[in-house]
């Protein structure tokens, strides 16, 4: 191969060349680039405002008000299913649980003659109106490591029932907590109609006169 064949080689090499880097450079110039202000797909992502409205929370009678309406005949009846395990009368024996005559502001865990768990004792306190209802709702919850068994009452409307009765289970009843409805002619109508959701007409009807 001569000089002169080498010199058409190169020659076309870098013909070629040019050729590649001017249409580089010449689709630059047909399409100009321009930096994107938004993503190409757009992309839903879900905020929570600080300024958003908090969410009411309705929340049902409180226990006075529920006590005030109570009825001690119909928390007799629910207490049947605790006979087995609970004497009512005044100076019942103990069974598998203690007698609960006058237990309504009684010490916890101090009933004569019944060992009552260390879990109980240590609790401390006297059994207040409140007290019983948390008892009553979940005992394994308000007495950790309790020894009584019963699972509890989830109506709130039975429990104010049996703790009236209880209460009624004494020569000197411990006054009711007052109510937090305001009185009847006050009463806004919202709150009448919890009450009477929470409770049977039968219970409102046969409301304790104190």
């Amino acid at each position: 191969m001569n000089s002169f064949e080498l010199n058409k080689i190169a020659l076309a090499l870098l013909l070629t060349v040019l050729v590649i880097f001017g249409i580089s450079d010449l689709s630059k110039v047909i399409f100009k680039e321009e930096a994107l202000t938004s993503n190409a797909y757009p992309i839903m992502v879900e905020t929570t405002s600080e300024t958003a409205a908090p969410v009411e929370v309705v929340e049902g009678p409180s226990l006075p008000d529920l006590l005030a309406v109570a009825s001690v005949d119909k928390g007799a009846n629910v207490f049947k299913k605790c006979k087995a395990c609970h004497t009512t009368d005044n100076g019942g024996k103990n069974l598998v649980g203690p007698n609960l005559w006058d237990i309504v502001g009684y010490a916890k865990g101090a009933r004569d003659g019944f060992a009552f768990s260390s879990a109980l004792t240590a609790v401390g306190g006297e059994w207040t109106y409140e007290d019983l209802d948390a008892f009553l709702k979940k005992p394994s919850k308000f007495v950790p490591k309790t020894k009584m068994s019963f699972a509890g009452l989830k109506k709130t409307s039975d429990r104010a029932n049996v703790i009236l009765y209880l209460r009624a289970l004494s020569d000197t009843p411990v006054d009711l907590p007052a109510i937090t409805v305001p009185p009847a002619e006050e009463a806004p109508e919202e709150t009448e109609d919890i009450l009477e959701d929470a409770l049977p007409s039968e219970v409102l009807e046969e409301a304790p006169q104190e």
